[in-house]
């Protein structure tokens, strides 16, 4: 738990550690004031304040300490300045209250635990990691979900090696929530069967806007909202004979920027419309084979890149940004550069407010 974790030192919890200094500090008070100023029933603050950064085991041995003090403190004493037993009933209560308290915080926190246990499976399972030098390409990467608590949203990425060459899939579908989760791993399963079967790479983004056509339907027949989600997309293929360029597949989505020290360049853009939209344009997407260097590195980025605005409302000049980042150290054309700048200056200029899931991905093939 992120309460436990700030109240370690070297490992080890030191929760215990405020109630028994205020508990202290109470009977120190009050032993060494005059008698007309007691405040020994403030004790019943210690196992409230247990019960917020202590387990139960915790929060009851205080308020039993607390109950001993207490009878001590306040027969210190004998048949003159003692508070009463109204008050040493409160201090009881209170320690019974408190105990009570943190078992219901304790088991929220385990509750709340277990559910981002599932939300990081859930995540893992549709953003699956990628081994290094995975289908002969260096990638990083980096997910950004606006919503800190999901972990996971509509945003999505892989690469597919394969017999007929490694496939790389980014895309973002429309709105949020479960819904765009759902279609996300949809999409993301038919990649990865199609991407590696398939000999040609328009079968592929075919299989693709064939997949999210019958996700909508099959929302659509059971009735749930979501039903007219698309989703942009970017589909590149790496072939193994032609090691100088690489095919590419837009789906209504920006196309990637060509990243090296020495500049950076966009890709052309594309005319598909998003997956799910085909039927709306007589033709498919084209596939386009574009001239690739070997220390060129694609970054392909989803609109919470593209869309981040600063407090005036200005977006993020990635383009312009990038290029002067590689100007000043060639080395920031490399993946993992790459990613780590992109996501910083992201964050920089939108000052860690994330309007929608953000995602960076970079490839390049293995020198």
């Amino acid at each position: 738990m992120h309460r436990h974790q700030l109240l370690q030192v070297r490992g080890h919890s030191v929760a215990w550690v405020p109630p028994l200094l205020l508990l202290l500090a109470i009977i120190a008070i009050d032993v060494n004031t005059p008698g007309t100023f007691r405040i020994v029933t403030w004790i019943v603050l210690v196992p409230g304040i247990a019960a917020a950064i202590c387990g139960v085991r915790g929060t009851a041995a205080y308020a039993v300490l607390a109950v001993v003090s207490y009878y001590g403190v306040d027969t210190a004493w004998p048949n003159q300045f003692q508070v009463g037993l109204s008050d040493f009933v409160l201090v009881g209560v209170g320690g019974v209250l408190a105990t009570l308290a943190c078992a219901v915080r304790v088991r929220g926190e385990r509750r709340m635990l277990h559910m981002t246990h599932i939300a990081e499976t859930t995540r893992r399972t549709v953003l699956r990691p990628l081994p290094p030098l995975w289908g002969g390409l260096d990638h990083a990467a980096v997910y950004l979900a606006a919503d800190t608590e999901a972990r996971v949203g509509g945003d999505f990425y892989d690469i597919q090696p394969g017999p007929h060459g490694t496939r790389v899939l980014l895309g973002d579908v429309q709105g949020k929530g479960l819904g765009a989760v759902e279609a996300a791993a949809a999409l993301l399963g038919t990649f990865r069967e199609a991407g590696y079967h398939e000999r040609d790479l328009a079968t592929v983004a075919e299989r693709l806007e064939t997949r999210m056509v019958r996700h909508r339907g099959h929302i659509d027949a059971i009735g749930r909202a979501g039903g007219d989600r698309f989703a942009t997309a970017v589909l590149l293929d790496f072939p193994p004979d032609v090691p100088d360029a690489v095919d590419l597949v837009l789906f209504g989505h920006e196309p990637p920027l060509a990243v090296s020290p020495a500049g950076v360049r966009p890709l052309p853009p594309g005319d598909g419309l998003p997956l799910g939209l085909g039927d709306l344009v007589p033709t498919p997407p084209r596939v386009r084979r574009v001239p690739l260097a070997a220390a060129e590195t694609l970054l392909l980025v989803t609109d919470g890149v593209t869309e981040a605005r600063d407090e005036t409302g200005c977006f993020y000049p990635l383009a312009e940004d990038l290029a002067g980042a590689v100007r000043d150290d060639p080395r920031t054309a490399e993946p993992f550069r790459l990613v780590a700048h992109v996501r910083d200056a992201t964050l920089n200029h939108c000052r860690g407010r994330l309007a929608d899931d953000t995602t960076v991905f970079a490839v390049r093939r293995h020198r």
